[in-house]
């Protein structure tokens, strides 16, 4: 679906929206400029990969109904189908990359750590030097696109540098991405987590994947993540009802059978437990 990007909808918006005020692009990415106020007020979804480096910053970026100020050298990292809003003060200074889905997949393993882990923390604070690291590689892909006859390749390439930086400074900023790279087991039950949330809840069932006891999965989740295993996959769950609330036009009924569910009382309830207020409370904000 082709959408107005400035439009305030919540349907999920493609790379051609887009292309009317890139700076510089060809079909697999594209590079634009954030300057001035910008404000978004219903959240959206793209199908594609973003990533701002926002050198000034003043504002309110939302992502995933949670509220993270725009702040100097910030990475924002949003992979596709995170609901997105913004509120941009007038000395907002960021450059943009979007990235479609299958040129994505090329440099993506660059991301060391789980797709997760980024959405849950999709607001880098970066050092001076990585900065000037991303900077100089967002300026360089934007001169490439705008040669005559741009390298696809180089493009990828400079784009998994961009990915090891962001990945080396959310290591550095968050215990989480620590935890997961010093440990393997959870790594791979974050992973599994991903896969399998909607139709599988029970600690147990990631235990047996992982060849170890559901006491054992809790002990290392609790000495490492300082949270019960449930905990995990109750979170992934509540993100993506999070989402499809904001997003789709499915019925609570609908989006319940959707997540896995029995009734839609049941998933009213998880739903308020985990974050406070109803569904249709939610949906309503």
């Amino acid at each position: 679906m082709h959408k107005d990007p400035n439009s305030n909808s919540s349907t999920l918006i493609t790379l051609q929206g887009f292309r009317s005020n890139q700076i510089a692009g060809r079909k697999e990415i594209l590079f634009n400029l954030l300057a001035g106020k910008k404000k978004i007020d219903k959240p959206h979804s793209h199908d594609f990969f973003i990533v701002i480096l926002f050198e000034h910053g003043t504002g309110v970026h939302t992502i995933d109904a949670v509220d993270y100020p725009i702040g100097n050298q910030q990475v924002h990292v949003l992979f596709p189908g995170q609901l997105h809003k913004w509120d941009m003060g007038s000395e907002t200074i960021g450059y943009q990359l979007m990235a479609e889905r299958e040129f994505f997949e090329q440099f993506a393993p660059y991301f060391r750590f789980s797709f997760t882990n980024y959405q849950n923390h999709p607001v880098i604070q970066l050092s001076q030097e990585a900065f000037a690291l991303l900077r100089y590689e967002f300026e360089a892909i934007k001169n490439e696109l705008k040669r005559d006859e741009s390298l696809v390749n180089l493009i990828s390439a400079r784009s998994a540098v961009i990915a090891s930086i962001i990945s080396r400074e959310a290591e550095q900023s968050f215990t989480e991405f620590k935890v997961y790279q010093s440990n393997q087991r959870l790594a791979t039950f974050n992973m599994l987590i991903d896969q399998h949330y909607k139709k599988e809840k029970s600690v147990a069932f990631y235990a047996e994947q992982l060849h170890i006891s559901a006491n054992y999965l809790n002990i290392l989740c609790r000495t490492h993540l300082k949270i019960p295993a449930t905990r995990l996959i109750q979170q992934r769950v509540s993100l993506e009802a999070k989402r499809m609330l904001q997003s789709s036009s499915e019925s609570i009924k609908e989006i319940a059978f959707a997540l896995g569910f029995v009734d839609q009382a049941y998933f009213a309830n998880f739903f308020k437990n985990q974050t406070g207020i109803t569904p249709s409370e939610f949906r309503g904000k």
